[in-house]
């Protein structure tokens, strides 16, 4: 996971991985958000990478907590609850952006609120270093933003 015991000496996560991770973040949050953007919605790139950001400074912090080096029982615990505190809680922002027009029988901003749910995931994927996980979801993700956009709009014209 980046940290690793050496000789009987516990290395934590060094600057460069923690730049790096942290900065695979923010890209993957602005590329969902850039999505949002373009299609006008109210949550974009500065918002999504913030979410992402944070999702993953939260994990990268709850693996490199050297407190509990002697205790790998602890860290997983410690991790397993992050993970849990995080995805919970960025559930109370993408609720924020869910707007119900009963005039219309409408409910909208789901797909927005999922993108900040998944921006959270991506964080947090990337604070844990999951390379493959993090370029598989975005790729989904994107693909899912993207092209089921354009497929939505073909079978359904009457919704747009």
């Amino acid at each position: 996971m980046g940290a690793a015991a050496d000789g009987g000496r516990y290395m934590t996560v060094d600057l460069v991985d923690i730049i790096l991770r942290l900065t695979a973040a923010v890209v993957a949050g602005m590329l969902i958000g850039l999505n949002r953007d373009l299609q006008q919605k109210p949550i974009g790139m500065r918002t999504l990478a913030l979410v992402s950001l944070g999702a993953a400074s939260v994990a990268v912090a709850s693996i490199d907590f050297s407190l509990l080096k002697n205790e790998p029982d602890a860290v997983s615990r410690v991790v397993q609850g992050v993970i849990q505190g995080v995805m919970a809680g960025i559930s109370f922002i993408g609720a924020g952006v869910i707007l119900r027009d009963a005039s219309h029988r409408r409910v909208e901003g789901l797909t927005t609120a999922a993108t900040v749910w998944m921006a959270a995931a991506l964080g947090i994927a990337c604070g844990l270093a999951a390379w493959a996980v993090v370029a598989a979801a975005l790729g989904l993700a994107l693909i899912v933003l993207a092209g089921l956009g354009w497929l939505e709009a073909k079978l359904w014209p009457d919704r747009a």
